[in-house]
């Protein structure tokens, strides 16, 4: 099947029908809701940049991180030129793609985030930096990618850190599966980059899984740091799995982070490591998971 024939998938809804335009839940999210209050400068940022910054999202039925059926963002329109384009899911506060905006002008940038006082801290970051090529959007990934964003629009995708859904039962919840990769694989242009980057080794193991298993994309770092300089062999040998967050795990409990790899499985033969990705700034989220002792996972993958 095209890529840009692929169904709605993952998301806060999976349509029944395989169409974009009859949305129904039937997955399960890879958020959970948290806190949207705005306070203090926050609130004032969204009051005063959202007309501006924050791409405005038709919903269904109220649902803040949906899209309604037959939306379709239009990068021209909202950026006033044409430039490449870069979505990074995810985007948190607003560290990463802010920086990268500001370090290359002649892209354009969208951050999808589904939290609001992020989407708010991203667009005061916008505001001081006096960027104009980045615009955000508060939207669920899986549901941008199936209609919102137009099929082979985008030069590069970041999927930096989300969220590791360490137990067993609930890696259904995990955004990098199969679907979630044949709907990147709908909206990147050929040739277009697909960077990945996680600071758990399970959820490592799974992405470079499904991108492989992939037809869509090829690991631009095949081969590359397996054995003794993989780092998933340095992290089985080092047990720094075992704790988390510096927190010891529970007498009788299993590591967290462990639930498809465990530790000390020996070495990595496969590797596929991409170093880690100049343009992205180190966030306060990587630096508190380096300063805890985990290792950081990159992969960087090309849409065929």
């Amino acid at each position: 099947m095209p890529a840009d024939e692929l169904p709605v998938a993952l998301g806060l809804m999976e349509p029944q029908a395989h169409t974009p335009d009859q949305p129904h839940r039937t997955q399960p999210v890879s958020f959970v809701r948290r806190g949207s209050r705005l306070q203090g400068r926050r609130r004032e940022a969204w009051d005063e940049l959202a007309e501006d910054f924050l791409v405005d999202v038709p919903r269904v039925a109220n649902a803040d991180t949906s899209v309604a059926p037959g939306f379709v963002f239009d990068a021209g329109t909202a950026f006033g030129r044409t430039a490449p384009l870069v979505v990074e899911v995810g985007s948190g506060l607003g560290e990463a793609i802010t920086h990268a905006a500001e370090l290359d002008p002649d892209r354009d940038y969208l951050a999808l985030e589904v939290y609001r006082p992020g989407l708010a801290q991203t667009m005061l970051r916008i505001s001081q930096k006096d960027l104009t090529n980045v615009r955000t959007a508060q939207v669920n990934a899986t549901e941008a990618f199936a209609g919102m964003i137009p099929a082979s629009s985008v030069a590069e995708l970041w999927t930096f850190f989300p969220d590791p859904w360490h137990k067993a039962r609930h890696h259904k919840r995990r955004l990098v599966k199969e679907d979630y990769v044949d709907l990147a694989a709908r909206v990147l242009e050929p040739g277009g980059i697909f960077r990945l980057a996680t600071d758990w080794s399970s959820y490592a193991v799974q992405m470079r899984a499904v991108l492989d298993a992939s037809a869509h994309f090829e690991n631009l770092h095949d081969g590359e740091r397996a054995g003794t300089a993989s780092p998933l062999t340095q992290v089985w040998e080092s047990g720094v799995e075992s704790v988390v967050g510096g927190a010891p795990v529970r007498e009788g409990r299993d590591p967290v982070s462990t639930g498809n790899t465990g530790v000390n499985e020996g070495i990595d033969e496969l590797g596929g490591w991409a170093p880690r990705f100049e343009g992205r700034t180190l966030t306060s989220f990587e630096n508190k998971a380096i300063k805890a002792g985990r290792m950081v996972f990159d992969l960087t993958y090309r849409r065929r």
